[in-house]
């Protein structure tokens, strides 16, 4: 009788260190499933509105897709309009997230600019792109100013056909134009009877195609074989050439909050600030992880090693 009372005991006792040992392995299963709160258990769940560049809309897109796939009870919406716009609406509460090409200060009054918090995801090189039957391939600091001043009206006077040139500008609103008359022009431009404006560098990209004598300006993740890109003094718009500070029209990608972000936006930026975003959407969009950069720029544009 005593030995079978043993034999069931170590029966029991194997059979629960067996279940423990099972419980211990699913645990550690479910912990590295893959959602970004399975460290703290708690499921993700909110909405995020992210608005602004339309130069960063593309990263912001797909980086929203692939965190909303990792956590399916957040929603994200992300919408154009500007960096002027982007900065406006989180400043004002009407967003969450406001993208900007350019530092809030340069946009914003010093008091609302104080309050937003700036995460800096990318860094974003701006090529002047003309339309592709144009046999110009180089345009100086000095050609594109008087281009943009209304005056050089005409592909001849660069060494091209005799052809009228067409502006394709952006609104003041944007922050690509902000980078563009900034780093390229060195001083800004006013707008002239017959260009043509347009808010989104989609937009702007289709009408450069399409438009003969057509040129405007776009961030590298726009460009194709559909436009061309043309030198800046002699130097490719190339992201090589923009991280060891050779080519100089580029500017870091912002996504503002007001204040320190919730639970959710944070969650949001960490994931695209990851190794893993960085590394493989940031490269495969045109952008330059800002780990690669081997200039860094000030408020002021001074560049420094």
């Amino acid at each position: 009788m005593k030995k079978s009372m043993l034999l069931v005991l170590t029966i029991i006792l194997t059979l629960t260190l067996a279940a423990c040992g099972q419980s211990s392995s699913n645990n550690k299963t479910a912990n590295s499933s893959g959602n970004s709160s399975a460290n703290s258990g708690k499921e993700l769940s909110g909405s995020i509105l992210a608005v602004g560049s339309s130069a960063l809309q593309p990263l912001v897109e797909q980086a929203s897709q692939g965190f909303m796939d990792l956590n399916p009870k957040v929603s994200i919406q992300v919408q154009g309009g500007g960096s002027g716009t982007g900065l406006t609406q989180v400043s004002g509460g009407q967003a969450d997230i406001g993208n900007s090409d350019v530092f809030a200060a340069e946009k914003l009054e010093a008091a609302p600019a104080s309050e937003l918090v700036d995460h800096q995801v990318a860094v974003v090189g701006m090529a002047t792109v003309i339309n592709p039957e144009i046999t110009v391939d180089n345009l100086t600091k000095d050609q594109l100013v008087k281009i943009f001043k209304g005056e050089i009206t005409n592909w001849k006077d660069l060494g091209g056909a005799d052809q009228k040139i067409q502006i394709i500008n952006r609104p003041s609103s944007s922050g690509t134009r902000a980078t563009f008359e900034k780093y390229a022009l060195g001083t800004k431009t006013e707008d002239l009877a017959g260009a043509i404006q347009e808010d989104s560098s989609g937009t702007v990209k289709k009408l450069v195609k399409e438009t003969p004598g057509a040129i405007g300006y776009l961030a590298l993740s726009y460009l194709d074989d559909s436009i061309k890109a043309v030198k800046y003094e002699g130097v490719d718009p190339t992201e090589d050439n923009v991280a060891n500070g050779t080519y100089p029209v580029w500017a870091y990608e912002h996504m503002y909050t007001k204040g320190e972000p919730n639970e959710v936006v944070k969650a949001f930026l960490d994931y695209i600030t990851s190794d893993d975003v960085q590394n493989k959407d940031v490269v495969e969009l045109g952008y330059i992880p800002a780990s690669k950069m081997q200039v860094q720029r000030d408020i002021e544009g001074n560049i420094t090693k």
